[in-house]
């Protein structure tokens, strides 16, 4: 088992609450007991094929996939339904309870974010926290303190081998 809950160091914060550390494989049982849970990749997706393969497996779990930048280029040819949406807008969707989601089945429960610019996402992370009751998964390579749930900072190596005990215990 990959221990994702070392190094969680925090640089910067907002907040009283901070994220907790998660492991693979609880991660993955989060996902799989939400209700209507919610890939967003973005554009640092594209800077390792092994990781658009995570994503893929991660999309083919049957979890719909809301791509941000030009990440949708990753996933076009891949036979993955992604919706192209910008994350600003995304983020201020997801914080209306009646928005009906990218596919018009209901608003999303569990929010799971994978191939982003830390210091972007963060400032998403923070409105989704002080806005919203949503539960938001960090599983990205840095530790995400305005998640609720995040991988600690990992090396690109134990980031993979995480990616796959996840996919794992979808």
């Amino acid at each position: 088992m990959v221990d994702t809950t070392k190094n969680t160091q925090i640089y910067e914060t907002w907040g009283r609450n901070v994220a907790k550390p998660v492991n693979p494989n609880v991660a993955g049982k989060v996902i799989t007991k939400a209700k209507r849970p919610l890939l967003v990749v973005a554009s640092e997706l594209l800077k390792d094929e092994k990781l658009v393969e995570k994503a893929i497996a991660i999309a083919k779990k049957g979890i719909p996939v809301a791509a941000t930048g030009h990440s949708i280029t990753a996933l076009m040819d891949k036979g993955i339904d992604a919706k192209y949406i910008n994350i600003h807008s995304l983020a201020t969707f997801l914080g209306d309870a009646r928005w009906s989601g990218l596919d018009g089945k209901g608003s999303y429960d569990t929010i799971v974010f994978l191939g982003h610019k830390k210091y972007y996402l963060n400032q998403v992370l923070a409105g989704l926290k002080n806005f919203t009751d949503l539960k938001t998964l960090c599983i990205e390579r840095h530790y995400m303190q305005n998640s609720s749930l995040s991988f600690g900072n990992l090396k690109a190596d134990v980031h993979f081998e995480a990616l796959d005990e996840l996919i794992d215990n979808l």
